[in-house]
């Protein structure tokens, strides 16, 4: 019988829940497909950590619904809350499918991979070590789209993640960066965040 982890209600608005329900979703799908298309084992793993969340905020929505719904008509007007907030669970349960292609090394066809090498842009996980020369600077700072066509869409500091991160933000020692952008410019920008690289080129 699995073991459930204990989830304690926190008074947290229904909109702040939708939110991170919907954007975490969607970066479960590119993440999991990247993760299927390069056999990355590591981004798989991000995926079910991440569904993980998601059935946490969806376990404290339907608290605040049922908190919320004074009576039949209240009932009736989060239905729609409801629905949003369950097919985003169902997203991010496909999203987990397809990463276990990875973590259960069940693969995908060969014709599949093929195709998906023409893709333009890829995903990569970073995580930024010691003598990183991005570390304490803001994205803003670093230009990564115009010096190699990278784009960080979000980071995970500790266990919280930082979805679509505003270009003023800091990037930290320590906190694991996920990329989009062309396969050498994620590469090389891997390479810098883990100091195997020590400067950005103009």
């Amino acid at each position: 019988m699995p073991q459930f982890e204990k989830i304690e209600y926190k008074p947290i608005p229904v909109s702040d829940l939708l939110l991170e329900m919907k954007n975490l979703s969607e970066l479960m799908i590119d993440l999991a497909y990247s993760a299927a298309l390069f056999n990355d084992k590591e981004l798989a793993e991000d995926v079910i950590e991440l569904e993980s969340r998601i059935d946490t905020l969806a376990y404290l929505l339907d608290m605040e619904i049922m908190i919320a719904a004074r009576d039949a008509e209240d009932a009736e007007t989060l239905i729609g809350v409801s629905t949003v907030a369950a097919a985003a669970d169902k997203i991010s349960d496909a999203a987990a499918d397809i990463a276990a292609i990875v973590t259960r090394n069940i693969g995908i066809h060969p014709i599949i991979g093929e195709i998906f090498e023409k893709v333009e842009e890829r995903l990569m996980k970073a995580t930024v070590k010691e003598g990183s020369v991005i570390a304490g600077k803001r994205i803003d700072e670093l230009d990564l789209a115009a010096r190699m066509g990278v784009d960080i869409i979000a980071i995970r500091r500790n266990k919280d993640w930082i979805l679509d991160p505003e270009e003023t933000a800091n990037v930290f020692l320590g906190d694991t960066l996920i990329t989009r952008g062309a396969p050498m410019g994620i590469k090389e920008f891997k390479d810098i965040a883990e100091g195997k690289l020590t400067k950005l080129e103009d």
